[in-house]
């Protein structure tokens, strides 16, 4: 064997080496980079209408004659994924082993403008347009489950503000009693409760 050959093999075997060194710190490196995420909880909250809009349905007309539903504003323990348990009237804690899809506030919007949508009387939209029509905003005061009575628990103050500038408030509250803090049956009592209250909202609407 010649010496151009024996070097071949050398710097082959080296390379080699080289290769098998770098993967541990190769496999270390993506491994700082890479993330696969957190676990999902095993259960997750949505708000579904009991009377959505049917299929096909449409609704026309112009903003000055449409109702304007905004997302409610909400307390920072609502402002969050989590779901709240009022442990007693100071303390707060979150249900395990559950999340919401999205911000309660925005799933109760949502919620609201299908339920008076599925009515099929007037336009329903869920963007400010700015001009004419009556608008319904308000402040979501709970969405979640209390300890003390064992129920899921909905609390709304509504705002309506008619096109001449009159304001009405009213408070809606549904509460669903006599259930354990556990995320399969909690969730459903929530749903009910949500639409409840959305259905009333939408009676007060008209």
């Amino acid at each position: 064997m010649n010496r151009a050959t024996l070097r071949a093999m050398n710097g082959a075997t080296l390379t080699m080496r080289k290769l098998l060194l770098a993967a541990p710190l190769l496999a270390l490196s993506l491994g700082g980079c890479v993330s696969f995420g957190a676990k999902p909880p095993p259960t997750l909250f949505n708000l579904t209408p009991d009377h959505p809009a049917a299929a096909g349905a449409t609704s026309s007309g112009t903003y000055a004659n449409a109702i304007v539903v905004l997302e409610p504003t909400a307390d920072q323990r609502l402002d969050v994924l989590r779901v709240p348990v009022q442990v007693d009237p100071s303390s707060v804690a979150y249900l395990q082993k559950a999340l919401w899809v999205a911000r309660p506030a925005r799933l109760f919007q949502h919620l609201i403008a299908e339920t008076l949508r599925g009515r099929g009387t007037r336009l329903v939209v869920e963007a400010d347009p700015g001009m004419g029509g009556l608008r319904l905003s308000g402040h979501l005061i709970d969405m979640g489950y209390d300890k003390a009575t064992s129920s899921a628990v909905v609390r709304f103050d509504a705002v309506k503000e008619g096109p001449g500038g009159r304001v009405e408030t009213k408070r809606f509250e549904s509460t669903v009693s006599g259930i354990e803090a556990k995320p399969e049956v909690v969730g459903p009592a929530l749903n009910q409760a949500a639409n409840t209250v959305a259905g009333q909202v939408a009676d007060w609407v008209g």
